[in-house]
């Protein structure tokens, strides 16, 4: 197969490389955030998308899925004052993380393409959105972070949690990558690219978790 079809990586707008084949699918790397991409031919349809959505079984009563959500809720938790307002981004059909962050005291708005698709939830400011599993599935996240820097409050924050991807070696076996939805995968340094283009501050504070300030 031909290296031909992506020529700007999609976070970033840098320039990629071949990086591999993987069982018929190309992946590039871009050279500037390091990202990695999947090759444009493969990527599915909204309704194959779907097929695995409905898949997936997001049980908040299940212990194993809120100690999950949690590397992410309590780490939020710690930055943003009781009340606050939440736009859930990419909620899915689950209400999980909404309902966890709803027990801790925020007023939780869920949006996804799919799901919940109300615009207007995009035509105002939220002190708070979340992403969680999201950004690794989207076909244009350059366009979807500019989008979530529109719907920031300045000094808002942006609650990040994706599968962070280190180890080439490991790549075409990895079970992040076998998931045919997730067609980007983000290293640290990808992130903190995104940060520094949107004028946001960025910590790590755990695993896969990434969390950005918009700067007041």
């Amino acid at each position: 197969m031909s290296h031909r079809r992506l020529t700007r990586c999609t976070v970033c707008d840098g320039p990629v490389r071949p990086f591999q084949t993987v069982r018929g699918i190309d992946y590039w790397r871009c050279g500037h955030c390091e990202a990695t991409i999947m090759d444009p031919a493969h990527w599915p349809t909204l309704s194959d998308e779907q097929a695995v959505y409905d898949l997936h079984e997001n049980d908040v009563r299940d212990p194993g899925y809120r100690r999950f959500l949690s590397k992410l809720v309590d780490p939020l938790l710690e930055q943003i004052p009781p009340g606050s307002d939440v736009l859930d981004f990419g909620c899915g059909p689950g209400p999980a993380l909404a309902a966890m962050l709803s027990e801790a005291g925020m007023r939780v708005a869920g949006y996804d393409p799919i799901y919940a698709p109300d615009p207007a939830l995009l035509d105002r400011r939220w002190p708070v959105i979340t992403a969680t599993e999201v950004i690794e599935h989207l076909h244009d996240p350059g366009a979807t972070f500019q989008q979530l820097d529109a719907c920031l409050e300045p000094g808002g924050w942006l609650a990040v949690m994706t599968c962070f991807q280190t180890d080439d070696e490991r790549f075409a076996n990895w079970h992040y990558r076998r998931d045919p939805t997730h067609v980007v995968f983000y290293r640290e340094h990808t992130l903190a690219t995104v940060a520094a283009r949107h004028g946001w501050s960025l910590t790590v504070p755990r695993k896969d978790v990434a969390l950005f300030q918009k700067h007041a």
